[in-house]
């Protein structure tokens, strides 16, 4: 099978995430009535970070050993990467020696750049653009709570960051509409999806306008890893970005909340919200685990049939 890597969420089709979720449903329940399944046996995962990671990092690494196979961490300080060798060279030495790569990195370039010299599939783990991953796991969760997503709408409050810019890409690929409210300043870069301009998505100055009608609404930190240096500035400017219970209101009744952790009470969502009963934080955050291994499972043995029909999404 040729090597297919996992950089951004418009690298797969509709079908292939169709795929994907219907080996989600049926990796999890296995998981969840303790049955062992084990297609990785001999199979190698490097991880290698240059940025903190917590579900990332488990969800990955507590994936690979549950589908039977080895993980190798790499942290940036501990490996050659930190005293300068051209990721290049690290591609062509790493991927000679496992099966499948997840790195979390700052420039999609530098990922890029690894898939390129890659021998074994590459996954994006999070980079300063995109966060695949995560939004495989949100757009599964929310089928898994309420059906197809298509044709339903998506309100994203708060800074247009990876994670928004990949939620942007999902919307073209499963035809939902996505909304978008961020201060000025911290708006969607036009370059970050061929789907700017497109019919799926509508931006709001008003972060209630954006949550009205919605049957989603998310949201992330306000200060994302890097720009540390400009909290109080964020705190300031984002100060009416808050998920609370009158934006939840203005949703659809049985409209959802997600956060794709970390999570900040009291500044991009109040507790009431995240602790509430319309949060599926926490099945999302497990999620991840279901929906990689799924994902590990598709980029090196390929489809695997399965009994019953795929999810309508």
């Amino acid at each position: 099978m040729d090597v297919r890597h996992y950089l951004q969420f418009k690298d797969f089709t509709r079908h292939e995430y169709e795929y994907l979720f219907e080996r989600t449903r049926w990796i999890k329940d296995l998981f969840k009535r303790y049955v062992p399944y084990q297609p990785l046996r001999d199979r190698t995962l490097a991880m290698v970070f240059e940025k903190h990671s917590t579900r990332t990092r488990v969800s990955f690494e507590a994936g690979m050993h549950q589908l039977g196979g080895a993980v190798i961490t790499l942290m940036t300080r501990d490996t050659q990467m930190g005293r300068g060798e051209p990721i290049e060279d690290v591609a062509r030495v790493i991927t000679r020696m496992v099966d499948i790569v997840m790195i979390r990195t700052f420039e999609q370039e530098i990922i890029e750049r690894f898939a390129a010299h890659s021998r074994v599939p590459v996954v994006n783990g999070l980079t300063d653009e995109y966060h695949p991953c995560q939004i495989l796991g949100d757009i599964y969760t929310y089928i898994e709570h309420r059906g197809s997503i298509a044709g339903k709408t998506v309100a994203w409050i708060g800074d247009s960051n990876n994670v928004c810019n990949t939620w942007l890409q999902a919307a073209k690929i499963f035809d939902f509409n996505f909304h978008v409210a961020s201060p000025a300043g911290y708006e969607l870069e036009p370059e970050r999806g061929e789907s700017y301009e497109s019919m799926h998505l509508e931006i709001f100055g008003d972060p209630i306008e954006a949550a009205r009608d919605a049957d989603l609404i998310t949201t992330d930190v306000w200060t994302s890893m890097g720009f540390e240096k400009e909290t109080e500035e964020r705190k300031q400017d984002f100060a009416r970005y808050c998920v609370n219970r009158g934006m939840m209101a203005v949703a659809r009744p049985d409209a959802l909340f997600m956060h794709c952790l970390p999570a900040h009470r009291g500044e991009e969502v109040d507790a009431a919200v995240i602790d509430g009963p319309q949060s599926a934080v926490w099945d999302e955050a497990e999620n991840r685990l279901h929906t990689q291994k799924a994902l590990m499972e598709y980029l090196l043995l390929g489809r695997i049939k399965t009994q019953g029909e795929l999810w309508s999404t």
